[in-house]
């Protein structure tokens, strides 16, 4: 006997601009790490304007994941914090 499941549309809340929540936090944490746009950008590898722009732009211009990683490596925070809504 072959069980055959019943797939159907739940209803889950997405945000829809968790870029910019992430950039926001981003901004948050490194600020309060006391480490300057370039420094970050230069401890990830990173070009200091695409940083720039992914700040300024509140995430418009989006991350890789891996960088954020990165990220929270350099600023000793967990992954988690970045994704906190206020």
């Amino acid at each position: 006997m072959v069980k055959v499941m019943t797939t159907f549309k739940r209803d889950f809340q997405f945000n829809e601009n968790i870029k910019e929540v992430i950039a926001t936090n981003v901004i948050k944490y490194r600020k309060k790490a006391g480490i300057t746009q370039e420094q970050l950008a230069v401890d990830i590898s990173m070009s200091p304007d695409y940083l720039r722009r992914f700040e300024s732009q509140k995430g418009k211009e989006g991350i890789s994941l891996y960088r954020l990683y990165q990220i929270s490596i350099v600023l000793n925070v967990t992954m988690d914090k970045f994704f906190e809504e206020e």
